[in-house]
């Protein structure tokens, strides 16, 4: 028996291995036998069913919805009643700070002129003095000066000093009365516009929404894009309403304090000019009864 040499056995196994797989995959692959076919009934076929159109959505009119929300696009697409209304309060605006400013300058003028007239007349002794120091200023010192002097005149015939003092605070209390109405001009209308405007642009705005709901059940639609802008349009005529009515109210209060320190300005020049009479009543009543006595 030969002896069969170990390394050619190992080389032998090892071509084995490898030329295996590849005539497994060279090898034609024989298809498994058929299952025998099973005869099912035939299912007919579902009817065709015709897909549902949708219906197209109702739009509001191009005027009713701005191209944006602008407060100026706002404005020319709101409703005719909505535009009176704000261009009602947009002037109502420009009245209260028309009346801002010119009241500003009435009252810093009146009580600069009252107060340097009431430091000319401190150093004055008679109302004579005291009036011609004046000159012709125009204020209302000028004025209480020449009523004095006028009662004390029209009164020289008579002897009542108490008379002529009330007589002549008889004047004075008009004067003050006509100075207090000059000093409260235009705040009665500031009062109005304060109070009024918020229902002014609440009107608006209840009318704008109510334009809104309107449309809204035309078009049969709860889209923003189409609900948000006429109620934007009505929101508008309340926010300018609380723009006309906040700064009216603001500067009726601070008119208010002004105009009382300005008349406390003047009853101050009232008792000035009723002690200058007082000294001159007294001067005339020495006057008369030092030549009495001679």
């Amino acid at each position: 028996m030969t002896k069969f040499p170990f390394r050619a056995a190992l080389l032998i196994a090892l071509a084995l291995a490898v030329l295996a797989p590849a005539a497994r995959a060279q090898a034609p692959s024989v298809p498994p036998p058929a299952a025998p076919a099973v005869t099912q009934p035939a299912i007919p076929a579902p009817a065709a069913q015709t897909p549902a159109v949708p219906e197209p959505a109702r739009e509001l009119p191009a005027s009713r919805v701005p191209r944006d929300l602008s407060p100026w696009a706002m404005f020319l697409s709101a409703d005719i009643l909505v535009k009176a209304v704000m261009v009602s309060l947009a002037f109502a605006s420009l009245v209260t700070w028309t009346i801002f400013l010119g009241k500003t300058l009435q009252l810093f003028i009146a009580r600069r002129r009252v107060s340097a007239a009431l430091a000319t007349i401190a150093k004055a002794r008679t109302l004579a003095e005291a009036q011609l120091a004046l000159g012709k200023s125009r204020n209302v010192v000028a004025t209480l000066l020449a009523a004095a002097i006028a009662e004390v005149r029209m009164s020289s015939d008579t002897l009542a000093e108490a008379g002529i003092k009330e007589r002549a605070e008889s004047r004075f209390a008009e004067i003050i009365r006509a100075e207090q109405r000059v000093a409260r001009t235009g705040m009665g209308l500031l009062a109005t516009i304060g109070s009024t405007s918020p229902f002014v642009g609440l009107f608006g705005t209840v009318w704008g929404i109510m334009n809104s709901f309107i449309g809204i059940s035309k078009a049969q639609t709860t889209n923003l894009a189409v609900v948000a802008p006429g109620i934007a349009e009505a929101l508008l005529a309340t926010a300018i309403g609380l723009v006309a009515a906040i700064p009216a109210v603001i500067f009726y209060n601070h008119f208010a304090r002004g105009s009382r320190g300005y008349l406390e300005l003047v009853t101050r020049a009232s008792g000035a000019v009723s002690r200058l009479l007082s000294r001159d009543l007294d001067r005339a009543n020495g006057s008369m009864l030092a030549r009495a006595a001679e």
